[in-house]
């Protein structure tokens, strides 16, 4: 990838990027050359000071202090990357998500995009240039209704919302995209199939499958890997996609079904 993408005298902010495919994503911008600052409630050992922010992003305070810190160290953002997101929503469909879990949801997964563009954007529209790249889900085209139907609502009002930002500000020298990613193989999706293995009785290849089937299917057999996911963000943020914007790109293995 090095060798065709660069990213040098970039600055680039990464949320979520201590874990998964965030994590990847942080350690191959700082191989092809970028500045990078990013965010989490709590620092991995191995995450350098100067690269790192302790914030809460779910809350205003912690964007404004994510947003703060990108002025405070890099002078600004050429890059962001919105990798934060995920669900802590109970099973049971509908009936099981009050308030505090669609609140949580949006919290999560939408708003701290919104807080940190809003603070951000205005300083690359200043220059005439900076890329934003979404991370959106393929989970906003099939939700599952007895798990994800907030988080995938999240995730669907990011897309929208992303898809009129690009159109607000292409114009502006702005480049605005969407990453959707299908099932990514993480530590917490390893978790997950141990957890399925345990409750369906079999092993956790047999749990892999399991989860497998109930997306559908993924034609090409196994979830994509996260170092893949970083490698698709990198290539959008470069100068090698100038005229892509306002567009979605999908990496899922195969698992949504198109025409």
């Amino acid at each position: 990838m090095s060798g065709f993408v660069s990213l040098s005298g970039k600055r680039a902010l990464i949320t979520g990027g201590t874990q998964g495919a965030g994590a990847a994503t942080v350690a191959l911008f700082r191989e092809l050359g970028a500045q990078v600052l990013t965010a989490a409630r709590s620092q991995p050992a191995d995450l350098p000071d100067a690269m790192f922010v302790a914030a809460d992003l779910t809350t205003p305070e912690g964007c404004g202090t994510v947003a703060a810190a990108v002025q405070d160290r890099m002078g600004g953002a050429d890059i962001i990357v919105h990798m934060l997101g995920g669900s802590s929503s109970p099973a049971g469909g509908f009936a099981a998500l009050g308030e505090a879990e669609w609140r949580s949801e949006l919290d999560l997964n939408l708003m701290p995009a919104l807080r940190l563009d809003r603070a951000l954007l205005p300083g690359m529209i200043a220059r005439g240039a900076g890329v934003v790249v979404h991370v959106t889900s393929i989970q906003r085209l099939l939700p599952l209704p007895e798990a994800t139907t907030a988080y995938a609502a999240a995730k669907a009002a990011l897309s929208v919302y992303s898809k009129s930002l690009s159109k607000e500000v292409a114009a502006k020298g702005l480049r605005v995209v969407r990453v959707a990613p299908g099932w990514i193989e993480t530590e917490a999706s390893i978790r997950l199939a141990e957890r399925v293995a345990s409750e369906a009785g079999t092993d956790v290849e047999g749990a892999r499958q399991i989860i497998m089937d109930s997306l559908g299917g993924i034609p090409i057999g196994r979830p994509s890997r996260p170092d893949e996911v970083a490698n698709l963000i990198a290539f959008l943020a470069s100068d090698r996609a100038a005229s892509i914007t306002g567009s979605e790109h999908v990496i899922d293995g195969g698992t949504v079904p198109t025409a």
